[in-house]
């Protein structure tokens, strides 16, 4: 079940990127961000409203709350530096680079959870980690990083957040629903988000956002809301080591979207890296 459900949220996680990319058009990413988890964390309260398990809350341990409130942390700094990131990059390029956080929650799983290391669980993570240098490109790697590649530096970073929160997420929610874990942590990105918006004095321009940016910045919202449900309940119930990879497959499904949708370039290394990436992620899985 844990499988079926990290595959969800790999196709939510898709459809995530990509309406972002076209709702943030002429959008500040923070902006676009603190938008997008207003939607999921509607999304998330209803859920847990429906499943009745708004009671429980208060029954949760200091510490499970003190760790999911720290992974919602994590989340929101991955987000804003995601963001930033695929405001200024290809989508192509960005979210590979997002999603090579794998290789570093496989670490930590591994470490922090004490998880077993498995050869297949190391063999693919070290195919992901190729596979993502290969899609950065050569050109890319051998450059600086100046105006025009500081959204490298952005996606690594988030990156890094990306892995502490599902390591942090998967100790806060021991006994706890993952609906309700989910719900919490959102109320703490979406605090996180707001604040940055308000500091930074971008949330004037909202007047300023199409309709056509709020309706697809809301797309993107439910797909996210989507995907974490899905995801944080497959982590409830399965190893992180094997769900987060998984997970991350939604590289190669943003790839050929973006290719499809977005009319990005198809270049030859984007192509030997997705396939890279994709061996790597059975080798995990199977």
């Amino acid at each position: 079940m844990s499988v079926t459900l990290a595959l969800f949220a790999a196709i939510f996680a898709a459809l995530t990127s990509i309406l972002a990319k076209i709702g943030m058009e002429n959008v500040n990413s923070n902006l676009a961000t603190a938008i997008r988890t207003i939607i999921v964390l509607v999304m998330s309260f209803i859920v847990v409203w429906i499943t009745g398990q708004l009671d429980t809350i208060a029954t949760i341990s200091t510490k499970a709350l003190v760790y999911i409130a720290l992974s919602g942390v994590a989340t929101g700094l991955s987000w804003l530096f995601f963001f930033r990131a695929l405001a200024m990059g290809d989508v192509s390029k960005v979210v590979p680079i997002d999603k090579s956080s794998i290789v570093l929650t496989i670490l930590l799983s591994i470490v922090i959870l004490g998880e077993k290391a498995e050869l297949k669980i190391m063999a693919g993570g070290a195919l992901i980690a190729i596979g993502t240098f290969v899609l950065i490109g050569k050109n890319e790697e051998k450059k600086r990083f100046t105006g025009s590649q500081i959204y490298i530096l952005y996606a690594i970073i988030g990156a890094v957040f990306a892995a502490l929160t599902s390591i942090l997420a998967k100790i806060g929610m021991e006994g706890v629903d993952s609906n309700v874990a989910t719900f919490l942590r959102t109320i703490v990105i979406l605090v996180f988000a707001w604040l940055i918006v308000f500091f930074q004095g971008t949330y004037k321009s909202m007047k300023n956002i199409s309709k056509k940016g709020y309706l697809f910045l809301t797309l993107s919202g439910m797909a996210t809301g989507l995907s974490w449900l899905c995801y944080f309940a497959a982590i409830a119930i399965g190893k992180v080591s094997v769900v987060a990879p998984i997970d991350k497959f939604s590289v190669v499904i943003t790839m050929i979207l973006g290719f499809v949708i977005l009319k990005e370039k198809v270049a030859k290394h984007t192509i030997i890296g997705g396939l890279i990436i994709t061996i790597g992620t059975f080798f995990l899985v199977f």
